[in-house]
Protein backbone atom coordinates (compact mmCIF):
# COMPACT_ATOMS: atom_id res chain seq x y z
CA UNK A 1 0.00 0.00 0.00
CA UNK A 2 1.11 3.56 -0.70
CA UNK A 3 1.51 6.07 2.14
CA UNK A 4 -1.41 8.46 2.55
CA UNK A 5 -1.20 12.07 3.70
CA UNK A 6 -3.58 14.68 5.09
CA UNK A 7 -2.73 17.97 3.38
CA UNK A 8 -5.57 20.23 4.43
CA UNK A 9 -8.46 20.61 6.87
CA UNK A 10 -11.50 22.80 7.28
CA UNK A 11 -14.32 22.96 9.83
CA UNK A 12 -17.56 24.87 9.71
CA UNK A 13 -17.98 25.89 13.39
CA UNK A 14 -20.28 23.62 15.38
CA UNK A 15 -23.38 24.94 17.08
CA UNK A 16 -27.03 25.57 16.29
CA UNK A 17 -27.49 26.60 12.66
CA UNK A 18 -31.25 26.63 12.37
CA UNK A 19 -32.48 26.53 8.80
CA UNK A 20 -29.09 25.58 7.34
CA UNK A 21 -29.32 22.03 6.01
CA UNK A 22 -26.57 19.43 6.04
CA UNK A 23 -25.73 19.88 2.35
CA UNK A 24 -25.20 23.62 2.81
CA UNK A 25 -23.01 23.07 5.88
CA UNK A 26 -20.97 20.48 3.99
CA UNK A 27 -20.59 22.82 1.03
CA UNK A 28 -19.22 25.57 3.28
CA UNK A 29 -16.60 23.26 4.81
CA UNK A 30 -15.49 21.82 1.46
CA UNK A 31 -15.38 25.26 -0.13
CA UNK A 32 -13.09 26.45 2.67
CA UNK A 33 -10.91 23.36 2.19
CA UNK A 34 -10.39 24.11 -1.49
CA UNK A 35 -9.65 27.76 -0.78
CA UNK A 36 -7.08 26.94 1.91
CA UNK A 37 -5.26 24.25 -0.10
CA UNK A 38 -5.42 25.99 -3.45
CA UNK A 39 -6.46 22.89 -5.36
CA UNK A 40 -8.94 23.03 -8.22
CA UNK A 41 -12.03 20.79 -8.56
CA UNK A 42 -10.41 19.17 -11.60
CA UNK A 43 -7.63 17.79 -9.41
CA UNK A 44 -10.05 15.80 -7.22
CA UNK A 45 -10.12 12.13 -8.21
CA UNK A 46 -12.93 11.06 -5.87
CA UNK A 47 -15.16 12.32 -3.09
CA UNK A 48 -16.60 10.76 0.06
CA UNK A 49 -19.22 12.36 2.30
CA UNK A 50 -20.47 11.04 5.61
CA UNK A 51 -23.83 11.83 7.19
CA UNK A 52 -26.43 9.96 9.20
CA UNK A 53 -29.45 12.21 8.71
CA UNK A 54 -28.47 14.26 5.63
CA UNK A 55 -30.40 12.22 3.12
CA UNK A 56 -29.80 10.45 -0.16
CA UNK A 57 -26.87 11.48 -2.41
CA UNK A 58 -25.66 14.08 0.06
CA UNK A 59 -22.02 13.89 -1.10
CA UNK A 60 -23.04 14.36 -4.71
CA UNK A 61 -25.12 17.43 -3.81
CA UNK A 62 -22.23 18.99 -1.91
CA UNK A 63 -19.41 18.25 -4.35
CA UNK A 64 -21.34 19.24 -7.47
CA UNK A 65 -21.66 22.75 -6.05
CA UNK A 66 -17.89 23.13 -5.86
CA UNK A 67 -17.37 21.75 -9.36
CA UNK A 68 -16.50 18.12 -8.66
CA UNK A 69 -18.77 16.45 -11.19
CA UNK A 70 -18.04 13.21 -12.99
CA UNK A 71 -15.51 11.39 -10.74
CA UNK A 72 -16.73 8.69 -8.34
CA UNK A 73 -18.53 10.18 -5.36
CA UNK A 74 -19.88 8.21 -2.40
CA UNK A 75 -22.38 9.08 0.32
CA UNK A 76 -21.59 7.11 3.50
CA UNK A 77 -23.88 6.31 6.44
CA UNK A 78 -22.32 4.46 9.37
CA UNK A 79 -23.96 6.03 12.42
CA UNK A 80 -21.56 8.16 14.49
CA UNK A 81 -18.67 6.75 12.46
CA UNK A 82 -20.10 8.02 9.14
CA UNK A 83 -17.57 10.81 8.59
CA UNK A 84 -14.61 8.74 9.76
CA UNK A 85 -15.78 5.91 7.49
CA UNK A 86 -15.77 8.36 4.58
CA UNK A 87 -12.15 9.18 5.43
CA UNK A 88 -11.36 5.47 5.60
CA UNK A 89 -12.73 4.88 2.11
CA UNK A 90 -10.69 7.81 0.82
CA UNK A 91 -7.62 6.37 2.49
CA UNK A 92 -8.27 3.04 0.77
CA UNK A 93 -8.47 4.73 -2.65
CA UNK A 94 -5.12 6.45 -2.25
CA UNK A 95 -3.34 3.60 -0.48
CA UNK A 96 -4.47 1.23 -3.23
CA UNK A 97 -3.29 3.50 -6.02
CA UNK A 98 -6.76 4.27 -7.36
CA UNK A 99 -6.54 8.01 -6.64
CA UNK A 100 -3.98 10.70 -5.85
CA UNK A 101 -6.27 13.36 -4.39
CA UNK A 102 -9.62 12.89 -2.66
CA UNK A 103 -11.93 14.97 -0.51
CA UNK A 104 -13.55 13.38 2.54
CA UNK A 105 -16.07 15.29 4.57
CA UNK A 106 -18.80 14.85 7.15
CA UNK A 107 -21.84 17.01 7.79
CA UNK A 108 -24.99 17.05 9.87
CA UNK A 109 -27.82 19.29 10.95
CA UNK A 110 -29.56 18.06 14.11
CA UNK A 111 -31.44 21.25 14.97
CA UNK A 112 -34.34 20.08 12.85
CA UNK A 113 -35.09 17.38 15.43
CA UNK A 114 -35.67 19.93 18.17
CA UNK A 115 -34.37 18.64 21.50
CA UNK A 116 -34.06 15.36 23.35
CA UNK A 117 -32.44 12.13 22.28
CA UNK A 118 -31.74 11.47 18.61
CA UNK A 119 -34.14 9.19 16.75
CA UNK A 120 -32.87 5.68 16.17
CA UNK A 121 -34.23 3.04 13.82
CA UNK A 122 -37.18 1.11 15.24
CA UNK A 123 -36.17 -1.97 13.26
CA UNK A 124 -34.33 -3.29 16.30
CA UNK A 125 -35.63 -5.28 19.27
CA UNK A 126 -33.95 -3.11 21.93
CA UNK A 127 -34.69 0.24 20.33
CA UNK A 128 -38.32 -0.69 19.70
CA UNK A 129 -38.66 -1.20 23.46
CA UNK A 130 -37.30 2.23 24.28
CA UNK A 131 -33.51 1.96 24.30
CA UNK A 132 -31.72 5.26 23.59
CA UNK A 133 -28.01 6.05 23.73
CA UNK A 134 -28.38 8.14 26.89
CA UNK A 135 -29.85 5.16 28.72
CA UNK A 136 -27.15 2.84 27.41
CA UNK A 137 -24.36 5.11 28.65
CA UNK A 138 -26.12 5.61 31.98
CA UNK A 139 -26.05 1.84 32.47
CA UNK A 140 -22.39 1.77 31.49
CA UNK A 141 -21.68 4.55 33.97
CA UNK A 142 -23.54 2.81 36.80
CA UNK A 143 -21.64 -0.40 36.21
CA UNK A 144 -18.28 1.38 35.97
CA UNK A 145 -18.86 3.23 39.23
CA UNK A 146 -19.96 0.02 40.92
CA UNK A 147 -17.12 -2.17 39.67
CA UNK A 148 -14.15 0.18 40.05
CA UNK A 149 -15.01 2.51 42.94
CA UNK A 150 -15.38 5.70 40.92
CA UNK A 151 -18.00 8.29 41.84
CA UNK A 152 -20.19 10.82 40.07
CA UNK A 153 -17.53 13.40 40.95
CA UNK A 154 -15.15 11.56 38.63
CA UNK A 155 -17.66 11.84 35.79
CA UNK A 156 -17.95 15.55 36.53
CA UNK A 157 -14.20 15.97 36.38
CA UNK A 158 -14.24 14.85 32.73
CA UNK A 159 -16.93 17.37 31.83
CA UNK A 160 -15.06 20.20 33.52
CA UNK A 161 -11.78 19.28 31.80
CA UNK A 162 -13.23 19.00 28.33
CA UNK A 163 -15.40 22.09 28.61
CA UNK A 164 -12.28 23.95 29.74
CA UNK A 165 -10.47 22.82 26.60
CA UNK A 166 -13.43 23.73 24.43
CA UNK A 167 -13.53 27.24 25.88
CA UNK A 168 -10.37 27.89 23.85
CA UNK A 169 -11.71 26.39 20.62
CA UNK A 170 -13.36 28.89 18.25
CA UNK A 171 -14.99 25.99 16.38
CA UNK A 172 -16.66 24.48 19.46
CA UNK A 173 -20.39 24.49 20.17
CA UNK A 174 -19.76 25.42 23.82
CA UNK A 175 -16.97 27.93 24.42
CA UNK A 176 -17.36 28.54 28.10
CA UNK A 177 -15.60 26.80 30.97
CA UNK A 178 -17.76 25.27 33.68
CA UNK A 179 -17.27 24.39 37.34
CA UNK A 180 -18.09 21.17 39.20
CA UNK A 181 -20.99 23.07 40.79
CA UNK A 182 -22.38 23.87 37.33
CA UNK A 183 -22.42 20.18 36.51
CA UNK A 184 -23.99 19.14 39.79
CA UNK A 185 -26.70 21.77 39.45
CA UNK A 186 -27.60 20.73 35.89
CA UNK A 187 -30.75 18.67 35.61
CA UNK A 188 -30.69 14.87 35.96
CA UNK A 189 -31.02 13.00 32.66
CA UNK A 190 -30.44 9.29 33.38
CA UNK A 191 -28.86 8.38 36.70
CA UNK A 192 -25.96 8.98 37.29
CA UNK A 193 -25.74 11.29 34.27
CA UNK A 194 -26.72 14.93 34.45
CA UNK A 195 -27.15 17.27 31.51
CA UNK A 196 -23.55 18.50 31.56
CA UNK A 197 -22.31 14.90 31.54
CA UNK A 198 -23.82 14.65 28.02
CA UNK A 199 -22.71 16.07 24.68
CA UNK A 200 -25.00 18.46 22.80
CA UNK A 201 -26.79 17.69 19.55
CA UNK A 202 -24.99 20.03 17.15
CA UNK A 203 -24.94 21.21 13.56
CA UNK A 204 -21.67 21.47 11.64
CA UNK A 205 -19.36 20.08 9.00
CA UNK A 206 -15.70 19.26 8.44
CA UNK A 207 -13.55 18.29 5.46
CA UNK A 208 -10.04 16.95 4.85
CA UNK A 209 -7.84 16.63 1.79
CA UNK A 210 -6.21 13.20 1.47
CA UNK A 211 -3.47 12.64 -1.07
CA UNK A 212 -0.48 10.60 -2.16
CA UNK A 213 3.06 11.61 -1.28
CA UNK A 214 3.69 12.77 -4.84
CA UNK A 215 0.60 14.97 -4.87
CA UNK A 216 1.43 16.47 -1.47
CA UNK A 217 4.69 17.83 -2.87
CA UNK A 218 2.72 20.00 -5.28
CA UNK A 219 0.97 21.79 -2.43
CA UNK A 220 2.06 24.67 -0.22
CA UNK A 221 0.08 23.44 2.77
CA UNK A 222 1.81 21.21 5.36
CA UNK A 223 1.15 17.47 5.25
CA UNK A 224 1.01 14.79 7.92
CA UNK A 225 1.04 11.02 7.52
CA UNK A 226 -2.17 9.03 7.96
CA UNK A 227 -0.47 5.89 9.25
CA UNK A 228 -3.53 3.86 10.17
CA UNK A 229 -7.15 3.88 9.12
CA UNK A 230 -9.45 1.24 10.58
CA UNK A 231 -13.19 0.56 10.64
CA UNK A 232 -14.72 -2.30 12.61
CA UNK A 233 -18.30 -3.45 13.24
CA UNK A 234 -19.72 -4.86 16.45
CA UNK A 235 -19.14 -8.51 17.31
CA UNK A 236 -22.66 -9.95 17.57
CA UNK A 237 -23.63 -12.24 20.44
CA UNK A 238 -26.62 -12.65 22.75
CA UNK A 239 -24.73 -13.73 25.89
CA UNK A 240 -23.54 -11.62 28.83
CA UNK A 241 -22.50 -8.09 27.84
CA UNK A 242 -19.79 -6.36 29.88
CA UNK A 243 -21.00 -2.77 30.00
CA UNK A 244 -17.58 -1.51 31.09
CA UNK A 245 -15.61 -2.92 28.15
CA UNK A 246 -16.18 -1.52 24.63
CA UNK A 247 -14.87 -4.52 22.73
CA UNK A 248 -15.30 -2.82 19.36
CA UNK A 249 -12.91 -0.04 20.42
CA UNK A 250 -10.35 -2.54 21.71
CA UNK A 251 -10.40 -4.53 18.46
CA UNK A 252 -10.20 -1.45 16.26
CA UNK A 253 -7.36 -0.05 18.38
CA UNK A 254 -5.29 -3.23 18.11
CA UNK A 255 -5.68 -3.21 14.33
CA UNK A 256 -4.71 0.47 14.15
CA UNK A 257 -1.64 0.11 16.36
CA UNK A 258 -0.50 -2.90 14.33
CA UNK A 259 -1.00 -1.04 11.05
CA UNK A 260 0.91 2.02 12.27
CA UNK A 261 3.66 0.03 13.98
CA UNK A 262 3.04 1.98 17.17
CA UNK A 263 1.96 1.33 20.76
CA UNK A 264 -0.40 3.17 23.11
CA UNK A 265 2.51 4.83 24.92
CA UNK A 266 3.63 6.43 21.63
CA UNK A 267 0.46 8.53 21.43
CA UNK A 268 0.65 12.22 22.39
CA UNK A 269 -3.01 13.15 22.00
CA UNK A 270 -6.36 11.44 21.52
CA UNK A 271 -9.60 12.86 20.17
CA UNK A 272 -12.07 10.24 21.34
CA UNK A 273 -15.80 9.68 21.38
CA UNK A 274 -16.73 11.28 24.72
CA UNK A 275 -20.44 11.48 23.91
CA UNK A 276 -21.01 11.06 27.65
CA UNK A 277 -18.44 11.69 30.36
CA UNK A 278 -18.06 8.01 31.29
CA UNK A 279 -17.04 7.28 27.69
CA UNK A 280 -13.65 8.87 28.33
CA UNK A 281 -12.95 6.23 30.98
CA UNK A 282 -14.27 3.33 28.92
CA UNK A 283 -12.44 4.20 25.73
CA UNK A 284 -9.08 5.30 27.15
CA UNK A 285 -8.93 1.90 28.81
CA UNK A 286 -9.93 0.04 25.64
CA UNK A 287 -7.35 2.07 23.69
CA UNK A 288 -4.64 0.96 26.09
CA UNK A 289 -4.03 4.53 27.32
CA UNK A 290 -5.05 3.57 30.88
CA UNK A 291 -5.23 0.33 32.81
CA UNK A 292 -8.63 -1.34 33.20
CA UNK A 293 -10.66 0.42 35.86
CA UNK A 294 -7.99 3.10 36.39
CA UNK A 295 -8.83 5.84 33.88
CA UNK A 296 -10.79 7.89 36.41
CA UNK A 297 -7.70 8.02 38.63
CA UNK A 298 -5.54 9.13 35.70
CA UNK A 299 -8.01 11.93 34.98
CA UNK A 300 -7.93 13.03 38.63
CA UNK A 301 -4.12 13.13 38.56
CA UNK A 302 -4.15 15.39 35.49
CA UNK A 303 -2.62 12.78 33.19
CA UNK A 304 -5.20 13.54 30.50
CA UNK A 305 -4.86 17.33 30.63
CA UNK A 306 -3.57 19.16 27.58
CA UNK A 307 -0.09 19.28 29.17
CA UNK A 308 -0.39 15.85 30.82
CA UNK A 309 0.95 12.40 29.95
CA UNK A 310 -1.40 12.15 26.97
CA UNK A 311 -3.87 14.88 26.07
CA UNK A 312 -7.41 13.48 25.85
CA UNK A 313 -9.85 15.61 23.83
CA UNK A 314 -7.69 18.76 23.78
CA UNK A 315 -10.19 20.34 21.35
CA UNK A 316 -12.97 19.96 23.92
CA UNK A 317 -14.25 16.63 22.66
CA UNK A 318 -17.88 15.93 21.93
CA UNK A 319 -18.82 17.29 25.38
CA UNK A 320 -17.74 20.80 24.40
CA UNK A 321 -17.03 20.83 20.66
CA UNK A 322 -20.39 19.17 20.01
CA UNK A 323 -21.60 16.13 18.11
CA UNK A 324 -23.08 16.67 14.65
CA UNK A 325 -23.05 12.94 14.13
CA UNK A 326 -21.72 12.63 10.56
CA UNK A 327 -19.13 15.38 11.01
CA UNK A 328 -17.57 14.26 14.29
CA UNK A 329 -15.02 11.75 12.98
CA UNK A 330 -13.76 14.17 10.33
CA UNK A 331 -13.41 17.12 12.67
CA UNK A 332 -11.34 14.94 15.02
CA UNK A 333 -8.90 14.48 12.14
CA UNK A 334 -8.97 18.21 11.38
CA UNK A 335 -8.13 19.06 14.99
CA UNK A 336 -5.32 16.48 14.96
CA UNK A 337 -3.98 17.91 11.69
CA UNK A 338 -3.68 21.35 13.26
CA UNK A 339 -2.04 19.87 16.35
CA UNK A 340 0.61 17.99 14.38
CA UNK A 341 1.34 20.93 12.08
CA UNK A 342 1.68 23.27 15.06
CA UNK A 343 -1.34 25.34 14.04
CA UNK A 344 -3.64 24.60 16.98
CA UNK A 345 -3.11 27.96 18.69
CA UNK A 346 -4.33 28.02 22.30
CA UNK A 347 -5.24 24.33 22.01
CA UNK A 348 -1.70 23.25 21.12
CA UNK A 349 -0.39 20.13 22.83
CA UNK A 350 3.34 20.71 23.44
CA UNK A 351 5.57 18.57 21.21
CA UNK A 352 2.68 16.62 19.64
CA UNK A 353 3.93 14.12 17.04
CA UNK A 354 1.40 11.26 17.19
CA UNK A 355 -2.38 11.66 17.31
CA UNK A 356 -5.16 9.08 17.51
CA UNK A 357 -8.80 9.73 16.63
CA UNK A 358 -11.64 7.48 17.73
CA UNK A 359 -15.34 7.53 17.00
CA UNK A 360 -17.92 4.86 17.68
CA UNK A 361 -21.68 4.56 17.76
CA UNK A 362 -24.85 3.03 16.48
CA UNK A 363 -27.29 1.39 18.88
CA UNK A 364 -28.05 -2.10 17.64
CA UNK A 365 -29.11 -5.33 19.34
CA UNK A 366 -26.37 -7.82 20.19
CA UNK A 367 -23.32 -5.54 19.97
CA UNK A 368 -21.77 -2.84 22.12
CA UNK A 369 -21.75 -0.46 19.12
CA UNK A 370 -22.52 -0.84 15.45
CA UNK A 371 -19.43 0.86 14.00
CA UNK A 372 -16.07 2.15 15.21
CA UNK A 373 -13.31 3.96 13.33
CA UNK A 374 -9.79 4.77 14.50
CA UNK A 375 -7.12 6.78 12.71
CA UNK A 376 -3.51 7.34 13.71
CA UNK A 377 -1.67 10.37 12.35
CA UNK A 378 2.01 11.26 12.66
CA UNK A 379 4.31 14.12 11.72
CA UNK A 380 6.59 11.75 9.78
Amino acid sequence: MRPVYVAGAAVHPFGKHLGVNAAELGYRAVQELLASTGISPEQVDAGYGGSTYGGSLLAQRVLQRIGVSGPPVYTVENACASGASAVHLGWQAIAGGFADCVIAFGTENLSGFGGGTLPLTTNDVEISQGMVMTAAYAMRAQRYLHDFGATADDLTRVSVKNRGNGALNPRAHFQQAISPEDVEQSRPVADPLRLLHCCPNSDGAAAVLLCSEEFSKQLTTPSIRLRASVVRSGDFHTSYRDMTWPDITARAAKAAYDMAGLKPNDVDLVELHDAFSVAEFLHTEALGIAERGQAYKATARGEFDRDGRVAICPSGGLLSRGHPVGATGVTQICESYWQLTGEAGDLQVPGAEVALTHVTGGGIFGVDNGACSIHILTTT
